[in-house]
């Protein structure tokens, strides 16, 4: 059974100030806490409504009622099993390799499918604008299925952290040069941007080459690709052409 002080310590991590202040956040489902698990990362505790196996000793795992479940989780449908780890220590990367940034990424699903595409792909650096949504969001978190402890994630000025490169900087934009006509590099810097906006003006200015994935439609009418569908397109390519 849950004391209130336990439910009402796991429920604040909902809110991101919470999670900075304890350097913790929620996983849910088995799939996920085990790939978890089975990381660098450290386990705080795991609570369960039945007895599950992972490998990990008894006295870090508390059975609760399904009812006391619902309490603390951030499913609509609590998935048997919530746990609570300790964050990984990313630091800004140094290495010339290729790399994604992310200006002002909101979207949970979004940011969580990019680092698996990142972990899919081999990328191990994903810069992300202080505005990104925080990678240890429930719904982000759920989305990686595991991948965020492979995939090195630092919060930065993205603006200052470009200025500061050496390194090329690719930005997806609808005017820039066909991505299937383009000489790609091993290493530099792909942005992706904003569900809505795009690459913001700032960002755009520290650009240093532009691409684009070409329509092939007949009519021609769709405005955008969903960002997380835009970065799957266009790490292929660049794997490919290397």
């Amino acid at each position: 059974m849950l004391t209130k002080n336990q439910i009402k310590y796991i429920t604040q991590l909902k809110q991101k100030k919470f999670r900075d202040l304890n350097k913790v956040f929620v996983a849910e489902g088995f799939k996920v806490i085990n790939e978890l698990l089975n990381s660098t990362l450290q386990l705080e505790h795991i609570y369960t409504t039945k007895q599950l196996n992972f490998t990990i000793s008894k006295e870090f795992v508390t059975e609760i009622t399904e009812a006391d479940l619902k309490k603390i989780s951030s499913l609509t449908t609590p998935n048997d099993c919530l746990a609570v780890f300790k964050m990984k220590e990313d630091k800004l990367p140094q290495v010339s390799r290729l790399k994604i940034a992310l200006d002002n990424v909101r979207d949970p699903g979004n940011l969580g499918t990019i680092i698996r595409l990142c972990d899919w792909f081999g990328i191990t650096d994903l810069i992300c604008s202080n505005e990104t949504v925080d990678v240890y969001n429930t719904k982000v978190v759920q989305a990686t299925m595991g991948s965020l402890t492979r995939v090195n994630i630092f919060y930065t000025n993205l603006a200052d952290y470009l200025k500061d490169t050496n390194e090329p900087v690719y930005g997806t934009f609808m005017d820039g040069t066909n991505i299937y006509k383009t000489d790609l590099p091993t290493s530099g810097i792909i942005v992706m941007g904003n569900e809505a906006n795009g690459i913001s003006a700032e960002i755009e200015a520290l650009v240093t080459a532009k691409i684009a994935i070409p329509r092939f439609g007949d009519i021609q009418q769709t405005e955008s690709l969903n960002v997380a569908t835009a970065t799957a397109i266009i790490l292929s390519e660049f794997k490919r052409s290397n």
